[in-house]
């Protein structure tokens, strides 16, 4: 599970990568058209959208590497079946919350798959909001390979000498 979580996490840093660099090319060319008065009027919708897209990517890696936004007083002053007992329930809802994302997030693609962008018509809504459950989905399988790996550590070394990695 492992290698596949890391080939998921290394697709996901290239997608979002790829629409961070789309974001700030769009923004340079943007920024120059209306230097020298040509009004280009896709360029603010393209590269909102990319950044979203960068964004969601982004936070899912974020959480399988750990270095998300967290408060970690807690962590930091627990130890042994404490610590795996907050751990856990701190990875059992985010796997709620996640899956709750999944589920409202595939009704919103639904929902608004075949609406169209404003500047490129061509462009449907649905390829914007399916980063939601793209995300969610990912983050379910970051954390259910991180409660794994967890479980498996403190049954080779028990509980109480188990340390938080």
């Amino acid at each position: 599970m492992a290698k596949a979580v890391h080939i998921i996490e290394r697709i996901q840093t290239v997608i979002g990568l790829s629409f961070l660099t789309l974001f700030f090319g769009v923004l340079l060319y943007q920024i120059i058209t209306r230097h020298l008065g040509i009004s280009v009027i896709w360029t603010e919708e393209l590269a909102s959208y990319s950044f979203v897209w960068s964004v969601f990517m982004g936070a899912a890696v974020m959480v399988n590497r750990k270095e998300h936004f967290s408060f970690d007083m807690l962590v930091k002053k627990l130890k042994g079946k404490s610590l795996l007992v907050l751990l856990t329930v701190n990875d059992i809802i985010l796997l709620v919350f996640n899956s709750a994302l999944f589920v409202y997030g595939l009704q919103v693609v639904r929902e608004f798959w075949n609406n169209e962008w404003i500047a490129l018509s061509f462009m449907k809504m649905g390829y914007v909001w399916i980063a939601i459950p793209l995300m969610a989905g990912t983050m379910i399988i970051y954390t259910l390979h991180h409660l794994i790996n967890r479980f498996q550590k403190v049954s080779k070394q028990g509980v109480e000498s188990w340390e938080s990695s």
